[in-house]
Parts: C-alpha cells; structure tokens; sequence
C-alpha cells in the first residue's frame, strides 16, 4: 500500500492538528483535569463546528464521508496534545458501530447528535480478568418487552458523561448482542474513576430492562460481528492515539535535551543520550506503518484481524518504551509529576494495557494464526 496521506487527509489532518494546538495547551489540560470531571467542553464543541465529529459518518445522517484513517488523523493530534476529550468513546466506540449496524431510528436518534456534539457515546469492550472483549460478562434474558441485562463492565471510557452505552452481552440462546443502554436509569450504578491517564472512566453495575429497539440492528443481528467490528476499531484507535502520544513526547524530549546544558554541552550531544533517543524514534516508524495498513484495511473492507493485532502489538510494546525512554531522558525533571512529559508517560502505560498489552495481541494473533492453518 502506499503510506503516502492523500492532499485531502493532509487537509483534515493539519485543522485537528490546529485545533487541538489552539485549544489543548499544558496549562488548559491541567484546568479541565483538576475542575471540569476531565471533560473539555469547549474543545470538544471546537470539533463538532469543523465536523471533525462526523469526520467518518455518513452524508445521509450529516457527516463527511470519510473512512478510518482519517479519523485516524485526527486520534493521532489528540494523541499529540493527550487532549481530555471522549473522541475514542463516543466516535470510535459508539457512532461508528451505528452508522454500520443500526437501525434508520438508531442512527436518526444517535448520529447527528454526535456530529453537532450535543450527544456523548461509549462502548463496554472491557471485561474483569482476561480482558478478552471477544467473551462478554454480562448477560442478556429474553423478555416479553425485550431484554433483562445483568453484569458487571469495568472502565467504561466517559460513561458517566454518556447518553448511551453499547454493551456487548451473552443471550440466552449463546448468542451475543449488542445493546443501547441508557446509563443514567436507577438500575444502573454508575461508579466513576480516575485512570491512569488521569482521564474520565466508570465501572457499570448493570441490572436493568431494556427494549427489543434497543438492540443494535434490531431482530436477529450479527452480534457476533458488530463486536467484532468494535473491538477491532476500537484497538486501531488506540493504536492511533499513542502513536501522537509518542511522537510528541519524543519532540519535547528533543527540545530538552538540545536546551539542557550538562558539563558545558547540550545533553542531547552525549552518545547514550542521542541512541536512546534514536531508538525511541525509530520505534515509532513501526507503530505508523503497522496503524496506517490496519485502518486502510479496515476501511476498504479486506480482511485484518491480524494486522490489527499487529498494530495493537507495536503500540503496546514499542509505545511503553517510547514513553519510558522519553521519562528517563528528562533525567530529574522526569520524575515530577506535574510536568508535561509525566502525563504523556501516563496516556502511552494507559493505552499499553488497554483491551490487552502486547504479550497478549501475540498470544491472540497465535491463536488466529493457528487457526487459519487448520
């Protein structure tokens, strides 16, 4: 494939990268993370007037059309800037998976609330344990009315900001579905929490009615495959975000070092300290590469289970040594935690473990591996 971006993703590109720049300083991001529940408002209706909310949903419900890696594009630059907004919630995690799967009701009610910014979505991929996405917890009781859903979803991204949650639940026939669940309703306890990245999560004790209408796609959909769908999107933007996590941190490390005198000479002209930084940058031409040939995949509907799991792999394992490479050549400045480098160490350990570190992308894309060959 040619990893060259089109002039119109340079263009979507470069206005993410002026808004985030022009609304996500350090002294901004503090502010929202101390007073405002991790949440930025006003940047996020900054994203909603240039459209970079429907970015990647369709024109029929008020978006622009694109695909995956534009949206990309833009994770990418909230990466950059570890931008407190719900972007991989609300579009990654829940618009997408209704613009594909749902309903003409679902996507008039959801999509163009998304796209004005007037509306907060997530999706419960993470389960206790294992982590696997691919085995939900909770469970789901066919009804009269609809569906009796009961179980536990550990971090939930913004759930507690969320108008609707897509839960992912095991039927009493095997099957899985996935639900639209409403997590301000008394039957559900909504337990907000501070992650590591110090950005807005909520466990969800579920015990709860929902309606036949409520269920993604309606009737008898693929559950199977709208999860499917989630969780693979869901690790490209992951995958996306820490590859702007990492670069940035390896700009600021470079601007350090360069102005941070030692022995009468810049640090960055000692040789450990210039191969440790040469090693974080080339660590992220993998994660680029690995990321761009994933969603450009995904988008063009070929099959890519695998570079997926690749991509999660290198944004795991060589992210977490970018961000810690970036901490240490900081030297004492490294280690205080009100410094700018200090919440990128925390953004690029977060996004490491979540849905699954890099031993188990390996052991799955074994697993997959393994199984093709039979």
């Amino acid at each position: 494939m040619n990893f060259d971006l089109s002039d119109e993703q340079n263009v979507v590109r470069d206005l993410a990268k002026q808004i985030f720049e022009g609304h996500a300083s350090v002294e901004r991001v503090k502010d929202i993370e101390r007073n405002h529940d991790g949440h930025d408002v006003a940047l996020w209706s900054e994203l909603a007037k240039a459209n970079l909310l429907g970015l990647c949903l369709p024109e029929d419900v008020g978006g622009s059309g694109f695909g995956l890696v534009e949206l990309c594009l833009l994770l990418e630059q909230q990466g950059r800037r570890v931008a407190p907004v719900p972007v991989l919630a609300t579009v990654v995690l829940g618009a997408l998976p209704i613009a594909e799967f749902g309903t003409a009701e679902q996507r008039s009610a959801w999509l163009p609330g998304v796209i004005a910014g007037d509306v907060l979505l997530s999706g419960a991929l993470s389960e206790i344990g294992a982590d696997d996405a691919l085995r939900p917890s909770v469970t789901a009781t066919r009804t009269n009315a609809g569906w009796t859903l009961k179980g536990f979803k550990p971090s939930v991204p913004a759930a507690q900001f969320a108008q609707r949650v897509l839960v992912p639940a095991r039927q009493d026939d095997g099957r899985i579905g996935v639900f639209l669940v409403d997590p301000k309703v008394p039957e559900i306890e909504v337990q907000p929490v501070q992650a590591t990245s110090r950005q807005p999560y909520a466990h969800l004790a579920i015990d709860t009615e929902v309606g036949h209408d409520d269920r993604l796609g309606g009737g008898e959909a693929d559950g199977d495959q709208q999860l499917q769908f989630m969780l693979e999107r869901a690790l490209v933007g992951l995958c996306a975000l820490q590859l702007g996590v990492c670069s940035a941190a390896i700009e600021q490390t470079a601007a350090y070092t360069n102005s941070r005198i030692q022995f009468a000479k810049p640090l960055s002209t000692f040789q450990g300290v210039a191969h440790q930084a040469a090693d974080a940058f080339i660590l992220t031409e993998p994660m680029r590469v690995t990321l761009l040939q994933a969603a450009w995949r995904l988008m063009h509907g070929l099959s890519s289970r695998q570079e997926v799991l690749i991509a999660k792999y290198w944004a795991s394992e060589g992210g977490q040594k970018v961000v810690h490479l970036c901490q240490h050549l900081h030297g004492g400045m490294g280690s205080d935690i009100d410094y700018p480098i200090h919440r990128y160490f925390l953004w690029g350990v977060q996004i490491e473990t979540t849905l699954g570190a890099g031993s188990a992308q390996l052991a799955r894309l074994g697993e997959l591996i393994a199984q093709e060959a039979r």
